[in-house]
């Protein structure tokens, strides 16, 4: 009954917070605050809002490539575009429970490509390793070149926070033990090693420097859409993509906290709230549009294109 309680808890609560904090975004917002950030939304240059959702895009392409590469080594030469399809339905499965793209990408693509489950999801748990890292690299990295004490102070939080979410990560996606403990065992280790014996490792980091590049530039484009966060300079720029990054996975898919996270950093450098909240609204709702258009896409055309 317990483990069952524990099932929802973990699939509904993060759904129920991002609802819970649009009602309360919303709710503490007044009429004319509500105007502002539907006048900044209306009137934004979507030509910079186009610009990063085709870099969004970029990020994911070259993570399926880099997947691709790291299959590479144990044999498996699957079809590229089975990869990005695969990383497209992962991204929108998450949207509705956290952590299950992970376990639907890996079945996926053990599915079209004939691959044991049990590696596809071993190269899985190795890019969330390699994620989780630069992360937090990039989190110290903020609260070294923080000016505003506050900032700092705020920057340690990030670090705290994202500490507690790969813990909750880790129980969320653990693997419960069977008959086959051995075998499963065997698999992941072979997936999760796969990337010490990619052939050309300098490429790997390229891809992965890659994706973290546009991840940042997808969220510093944007900034030139609003007239009023056009002067923004780098400091709170990675401190406000530290925030959504974590926010990201504390919902789904940052939804309701990814804007509050934005606009609570970005409103501390001359900039208002409303028009911070509507950067992190229009960010948000950009690749997560793109990620429903393409991740259903792929749902669609996935089965079509492996007869």
């Amino acid at each position: 009954m317990l483990k069952i309680a524990f099932k929802w808890f973990k699939n509904l609560f993060p759904p129920f917070l991002g609802f819970f904090l649009i009602y309360y975004s919303y709710s503490n917002t007044t009429l004319d605050d509500r105007k502002t950030i539907y006048s900044s939304i209306l009137d934004a240059n979507y030509f910079f809002v186009f610009l990063s959702i085709c870099l969004g895009f970029f990020s994911h392409f070259i993570r399926a490539l880099r997947w691709k590469n790291m299959l590479s080594p144990m044999g498996y030469k699957i079809k590229f575009h089975n990869s990005l399809m695969c990383v497209f339905i992962a991204f929108l499965s998450n949207l509705g429970f956290p952590r299950s793209g992970e376990i639907l990408r890996s079945s996926s693509i053990s599915y079209y490509e004939k691959i044991p489950i049990e590696k596809s999801f071993g190269t899985i748990i190795t890019e969330r390793i390699i994620d989780v890292c630069i992360l937090s690299l990039i989190i110290v990295y903020g609260s070294l070149i923080s000016s505003n004490i506050s900032l700092s102070e705020l920057s340690y939080s990030y670090l705290l926070i994202f500490i507690l979410l790969f813990m909750t990560i880790f129980l969320i996606t653990k693997i419960k033990l069977n008959t086959k403990i051995i075998a499963i065992i065997k698999g992941l280790k072979k997936g999760i090693t796969s990337i010490s014996k990619i052939k050309n490792k300098p490429l790997f980091v390229l891809h992965t420097f890659l994706i973290w590049t546009c991840y940042f530039l997808m969220f510093y484009f944007v900034k030139f859409s609003i007239n009023e966060t056009v002067q923004l300079e780098f400091e709170a720029l990675i401190l406000a993509f530290i925030a959504g990054a974590i926010t990201m996975s504390l919902t789904n898919g940052g939804i309701g906290a990814y804007p509050i996270a934005i606009a609570v950093v970005i409103s501390q450098y001359n900039v208002s709230y409303e028009n911070a909240l509507a950067l992190g609204w229009i960010v948000w709702s950009a690749q997560t549009l793109m990620i429903i258009f393409f991740g259903i896409l792929s749902f669609i055309f996935l089965p079509i294109l492996n007869k």
